[in-house]
């Protein structure tokens, strides 16, 4: 769980939103720190194939998050990566994540 402004986010809500984004094939929402040093959704996404990875894609991810999640709950900050970071049972380590804000 993320707390955002003092509200619980969870970060399972923000990933399924995301997935449902055809351009979507993987991703993760983590916390992080913004320039005031308050806690928001960042998310890790993995593009389909057939999807470039670029600033029109980010803005459009944005934008469908922000029309299906309240306000607070949309990722402030998405990263394109080509693969997340998974332990040998295949779940996603989170931690990394977080380490590389």
């Amino acid at each position: 769980m993320i707390k955002v402004g003092g509200i619980w986010v969870s970060p399972v809500e923000v990933e399924g939103c995301l997935l449902q984004h055809p351009a979507v094939l993987e991703c993760a929402v983590v916390g992080h720190p913004d320039e005031k040093e308050l806690i928001k959704p960042k998310a890790f996404v993995v593009p389909k194939s057939d999807y470039a990875g670029s600033e029109d894609l980010i803005e459009e991810l944005k934008k469908w998050t922000l029309e299906r999640l309240a306000k607070y709950k949309y990722p402030r900050w998405i990263e394109i990566v080509s693969e997340l970071p998974k332990s040998a049972t295949g779940k996603i380590q989170r931690f990394k994540l977080r380490q590389t804000n």
